[in-house]
Order: structure tokens, then C-alpha cells, then sequence
């Protein structure tokens, strides 16, 4: 090698170990847990713990179905590849039982893990991030209480570069800044709760914010397909998708404490949080979330009106959907469309079935739409799927008469869109 090609290539590593240094995430310690929480007695810190991690659906991630609690093992397919939930019991080989209070802390607060590493935001830290160490060290307190499991974490099975710490260092200097939730003193102290645990332990916008190519979000619950779980979670601002500015706060509070209210019914995994997590929240807590989502400003518009087609075919497509939709839903959900709620859902005005984004529409069609079981709902009506009774130019025929039908107006979809979702799991 030349002396000149020497020294570019040098020359190219130092710019190359700068930027790395520059790019890699500073540790930040934020503030200390108060004295009042430190002199709590260690039962009313598991307590707080506990509810937390129930505010946190810490289990949905972090057990799969018919596992043992925290054992990890949740394989959860993204864009970059799979990401394997990891076992946090107190086991100390395998889980988490040789964790200091710092070592936690500094996971949901930092995004690091004990040894250093930087933890792929699968794990939501950019929502964690706004925990306070209070909160954080009851967590803590309440996983010291989680039996060992001995169970090794199985490793992520992700694409390159995705798989590197260089490139997560540099994905987190553009998405990512750790912060402790800060109060706002022009806010009533139930607004300051409720944008603690949606922001925070909640971490909503991990589902309703859309992400760009490289998994960043803005965090303003502006709704986005979750790749994740092979759903659209609608925008929580916008009046087209499942903007709440017009809701009565009691409504809000009631669809996230039973999944019911009169105005919608929870399906899909929102289901399963209202199921795991928000059913058990107490009542002034799920108030003061429904004040704060209700006072968030609205956004997006309905733009220009869909100019149906007045082709042939499409006209007998529609006429197609009809006569399945009269043969099998007009039972429940009426002639009209109006549906008997809350137990058979209006289809006339339903905005699930008029977003732009049909995901929904089509996978509660192929299969079932179950609202959850709660202590306010507790023999909850489903509806059954009918993937297996429908194929899938069917399905298609169908959820496109439901889009255009009683003033409905949105676009058709194709057989092509329904066979997308036909073998995605449901979770």
C-alpha cells in the first residue's frame, strides 16, 4: 500500500472513531428517588410496583402464552428482523436477579443493559425514559418478587446492520434523549397524571405513532401500521381515525376500563391491553387518562371526498358484498347498519371502517372481533370469524360494501389486500 493510501486510510478510521464517540449515547444518571419514597416500608413498594407493571403491560412482551411469568421467550417479528423478549425473572444466570436498583433504572431510563450494552427499542425506553426513579425502583421492588426462572434469552435474530451497536448508537442520536417526565404548571395535577402514565408506563405512542423507515416515531399518537402485531392503530388526534376530542371524558374513560363504551368497542391487541393492564388501573387514573387524550389537539383532516367508481365491475362487486353482508351480518349488525350497541357495534359512520387503511376492517372480518372480558364487561359479545367461510375476493367484496354503504365513502380493497392478513397471527 502507498503511503498516500496509508494515510487516507487512516485518516478515514479517525473520522470513523470520532463519529462513534460523538454518536454514542452519554449515560445519565437523573435524579434520585425522594426520601419519602425511600422510607416507604417494602411491601407499599412491591404494591406500587406491581400496579405499575400492570400500567406498564410488562407481560405482554415479556411472557409467552402458556409460559412462565417474566421467562421472556415473546418472538416479536419487525421490519429489521426477530427480537426475542428476554427472560427477567430473578434468575441470576439467565434473568435478572443479579440487578441492582441502578442497573434497572438505568435499562428503563437509558436503554442500556447491565453490561453495557444498548438495548433495541423494541423495548420501549423512549417511552420508559419518563419514569420517574421513584417509580422505577418500586418496579424494582415488585420483580424481586418474580420466582427464578432458569431459561437462557434466546438471541434476536436481526439483518445487518441492525444487528450492530454502531448502528443503534446512531439510530438513538436521532430518535432518542432520556428525560424524567416533567410536570407542566399550567396543567391541572389530573392532566399531569394522565400525560405521565400515556407517555410513561402506558407508552401508547409505541403503537399510535407512525415510524419512518428506520423505526423512529415523534411520539405524537398520529396512528400507524405496528408491523409488530400486523395492525393499524388509528391516530388518537385525528377526528377521521379515533380522535377523542369530541368524547365525553366518561366515555374515553369507560372504552379503556371495560372496552366498551357507546361510541366503540376495543378488538385486536387493543383488547388484550384493556384485558392485562388498563381494566386494572384505578378509576382516577384512567379519568385523568381520558382528560389528557381528550386535550390533545386535533389533527389531520378528511381531505377530498373518495370518488367512487362507476365501472361495471365495481358496481358488481358491491352488489356482491351486499348480498353477503344481508346473508351474514345483517343479523346483528341490521339491515341499516345501525348494530345494537354496545354489543353489536354501529357499521353506519363506523371509523374503522372508513380510515384510509383497511387493515383492521379485514382482519376483524377473517378473524372475529372479540372485545375483552373485564370486570365491567364481563360476558363480552364477539363477533365470528369467517376466514374460513369467505375467501378471500369474498372478504374483499364485503369489506368494500362496508366502506361505501350508508354514507360510508372510503376506498375498496382487493383480494390481494385480504390475502396479505389471511396467515397473519393475531397477536
Amino acid at each position: 500500500m502507498s503511503r498516500r493510501l496509508r494515510w487516507i486510510a487512516g485518516a478515514t478510521a479517525m473520522v470513523l472513531v470520532v463519529g462513534v464517540g460523538l454518536l454514542w449515547p452519554r449515560h445519565d444518571d437523573g435524579p434520585p428517588a425522594s426520601a419519602a419514597f425511600a422510607a416507604l416500608p417494602i411491601g407499599e413498594k412491591v404494591a406500587r410496583g406491581a400496579y405499575l407493571a400492570r400500567a406498564a403491560d410488562c407481560m405482554a412482551c415479556h411472557t409467552v402464552r402458556g409460559g412462565e411469568q417474566y421467562a421472556g421467550g415473546r418472538v416479536l417479528q419487525t421490519p429489521f428482523g426477530a427480537i426475542v423478549s428476554p427472560n427477567i425473572t430473578q434468575d441470576v444466570t439467565t434473568g435478572i436477579g443479579g440487578w441492582t436498583a441502578d442497573d434497572f433504572w438505568n435499562a428503563l431510563h437509558n436503554g442500556r443493559a447491565r453490561d453495557g450494552r444498548l438495548l433495541y427499542p423494541a423495548f420501549p425506553y423512549t417511552n420508559y425514559t419518563a419514569i420517574t426513579r421513584d417509580d422505577a425502583d418500586a418496579l424494582y421492588a415488585y420483580f424481586r418478587t418474580i420466582p427464578a426462572v432458569r431459561r437462557a434469552s434466546a438471541p434476536h435474530q436481526l439483518r445487518f446492520p441492525y444487528d450492530t451497536q454502531v448502528a443503534l448508537a446512531f439510530w438513538r442520536a436521532l430518535y432518542f434523549r432520556p428525560a424524567v417526565f416533567q410536570e407542566r404548571q399550567d396543567r391541572p395535577a389530573e392532566w399531569n397524571r394522565g400525560a405521565y402514565l400515556v407517555e410513561g408506563p402506558g407508552h401508547c405512542s409505541a403503537c399510535h405513532s407512525a415510524r419512518n423507515v428506520l423505526g423512529g416515531s415523534g411520539g405524537e399518537l398520529s396512528g400507524g401500521l405496528v408491523p409488530v402485531l400486523g395492525w393499524y392503530a388509528p391516530s388518537l388526534t385525528a377526528d377521521a381515525e379515533a380522535g377523542l376530542g369530541t368524547w365525553p371524558v366518561r366515555e374515553i374513560a369507560q372504552l379503556l376500563h371495560t372496552g366498551v363504551s357507546p361510541r366503540a368497542t376495543v378488538f385486536g391487541p387493543m383488547a388484550e391491553v384493556v384485558r392485562e393492564s388498563l381494566q386494572h388501573l384505578s378509576e382516577a387514573d384512567v379519568h385523568a387518562m381520558a382528560v389528557y387524550l381528550k386535550s390533545l389537539p386535533a389533527s389531520g383532516s378528511r381531505g377530498q371526498p373518495y370518488e367512487r367508481s362507476t365501472a361495471p365491475e365495481a358496481a358488481a362487486s358491491l352488489r356482491a358484498g351486499a348480498k353477503l353482508y344481508d346473508k351474514h351480518c345483517a343479523e346483528c349488525h341490521g339491515a341499516t347498519g345501525a348494530g345494537a350497541p354496545p354489543h353489536y357495534p354501529p357499521l353506519a359512520g363506523n371509523r374503522a371502517l372508513t380510515m384510509p387503511d383497511a387493515t383492521n376492517a379485514i382482519r376483524i372480518v377473517l378473524n372475529g372481533g372479540f372485545p375483552p372480558g373485564t370486570r365491567g364487561n364481563p360476558r363480552p359479545y364477539g363477533m365470528p370469524p369467517f376466514g374460513h367461510v369467505l375467501d378471500d375476493a369474498e372478504v374483499a367484496q364485503v369489506v368494500s360494501y362496508l366502506r361505501s354503504a350508508w354514507g360510508n365513502n372510503a376506498p375498496p380493497v382487493s383480494s390481494v389486500d385480504v390475502n396479505a392478513y389471511r396467515a397473519v397471527p393475531l397477536d
